[in-house]
């Protein structure tokens, strides 16, 4: 799930000037879960670029060293009452195959647009990528070498799956290809939890997944579970946790329940559940974790510091994930200056239609809709980014990018330190303001925290469908 996207919505005012927010920072860690930060700006903040932007100068203008290709496949077995991505429940093959024929054309005419910079990474993501036939999924692989001119021994690949699309054909495939991590979306190993959140799935079937996930030896394993469920315990929670850890992954995400008003469980559905205890079960989950030997890398991402991509001599990439390729219909591209996708919608009607249009288009080689960067919403993003990891913010790093000091310039972030939500760590010379653990828990608050009042009245400011 750690490439999923969940809408962020937000319940107080902001307004511009010196200081960030009309909310003190403690008003806003009364109530940590306010949003989910996955990536700035949001996809709601997205729409109609006027007139469209040409491809080509865009990734001219690109100056990291490498870039990040993306593979986005918008079709799942069956839609789960949190979920609010860009996917569509259809098992069909022969829609299958048309969206791959889809991603290949556009794959051909972005390559040249792509290739004067190699990809560090690779990742396949949805929806559930191996939801597709072996004949689909061996195909993506094809277009990411042979069309993109991806190396599989200079760059780590990442495959999205679920436990019951796991099989041996298709994991076969996954390791012939230098797969280096496979993702698994468990959320839990309680039948009645799952199926509160209207995900058809039986402990029986996800342990199974995982005794083949396991026999492949992947050199590395990811395991998302989700916190919050209707009728979940603490009890319950380290449960499904310890049925987690059995397994030994090198990666383990914990996701808290979000739910809106476009999902199937209703946010009302969750309050009647009585006390919202998110809270302690994060905490219980992060010590339990932490004395399994997991470090804590960023809210949700625990990991053994020993996990790596294998024996590739991988390719450097930067926190800021500027250089994104995102291919297929869902996907988003990010140049430093722009971001841009397909349009976006939830309902089935909405997916449908726009990934019709997806597969009926013959030319790829415009931005026609995102978000133009202003250089104010290009530094909130650079903070974002890096202070929501456990590596925090370089001082440095910003002050050579953009020119300035970024605590001048952001007087306001000094609350964190105020708060005890940060503090400022001089490393072999390098100052850095890094979350504490107890920021780290606070992440998706502190994020929505950071929110231009722009940003936020344009996110504030979408329909969905």
């Amino acid at each position: 799930m750690d490439s999923q996207d969940y809408t962020m919505t937000t319940g107080h005012s902001v307004q511009s000037g010196s200081s960030n927010t009309a909310t003190s920072l403690r008003e806003v860690l009364t109530t940590p879960y306010r949003s989910y930060l996955y990536s700035y700006p949001h996809k709601t903040a997205y729409r109609e670029l006027d007139p469209p932007k040409p491809l080509a100068p865009l990734w001219e203008r690109e100056n990291t060293d490498t870039y990040f290709l993306y593979m986005h496949i918008p079709f799942c077995a069956a839609r789960c009452g949190f979920c609010n991505l860009f996917t569509l429940p259809d098992r069909r093959d022969d829609t299958h195959e048309r969206y791959v024929d889809a991603l290949e054309r556009q794959a051909k005419q972005w390559a040249p647009i792509t290739s004067r910079r190699p990809y560090s990474r690779f990742a396949i993501g949805g929806g559930t990528p191996t939801l597709l036939n072996e004949v689909q999924l061996n195909r993506l692989f094809d277009i990411a070498e042979e069309v993109m001119g991806l190396d599989p021994q200079q760059a780590s690949i990442s495959v999205e799956t679920s436990p019951d699309t796991v099989t041996d054909a298709k994991l076969a495939i996954m390791k012939e290809r230098s797969v280096d991590r496979v993702s698994m979306g468990i959320q839990s190993f309680i039948e009645a939890e799952a199926s509160a959140i209207y995900r058809p799935q039986k402990p029986q079937e996800v342990e199974r997944a995982l005794e083949k996930l396991t026999k492949y030896n992947f050199p590395l394993l990811n395991l998302d579970l989700i916190y919050g469920l209707p009728g979940q315990t603490v009890e319950s929670w380290l449960y499904s946790l310890e049925r987690v850890l059995a397994y030994e992954p090198g990666e383990i995400f914990i996701y808290p329940l979000y739910t809106r008003e476009n999902t199937i469980v209703k946010p009302d559905d969750i309050e009647r559940q009585g006390p919202d205890i998110r809270m302690e079960l994060y905490r219980a989950a992060r010590e339990t974790l932490k004395s399994r030997g997991y470090v804590q890398y960023s809210m949700r991402r625990f990991a053994k510091e020993q996990s790596s991509a294998g024996t590739k001599v991988l390719l450097p990439y930067s926190c800021q994930e500027e250089g994104m390729v995102g291919l297929g219909c869902g996907a988003r591209s990010y140049t430093s200056e722009v971001h841009y996708a397909s349009k976006y919608g939830v309902s089935y009607k909405a997916t449908q239609s726009i990934i019709a249009d997806y597969v009926a288009t013959e030319r790829y080689d415009v931005a026609d809709y995102g978000i133009v960067l202003s250089l104010e919403e290009q530094k909130r993003r650079f903070i974002l980014k890096a202070l929501l990891h456990r590596e925090g913010l370089a001082l440095q790093d910003y002050d050579q990018r953009f020119g300035t000091s970024v605590m001048s310039e952001y007087s306001w972030l000094g609350e964190l330190l105020t708060e005890g939500m940060a503090e400022l760590k001089n490393e072999m010379g390098v100052e850095f303001l890094r979350l504490t653990e107890e920021g780290l828990g606070y992440s998706d608050a502190i994020g929505d925290w950071l929110i231009s009042a722009e940003i936020r009245e344009q996110m504030e400011g979408f329909v969905f469908s």
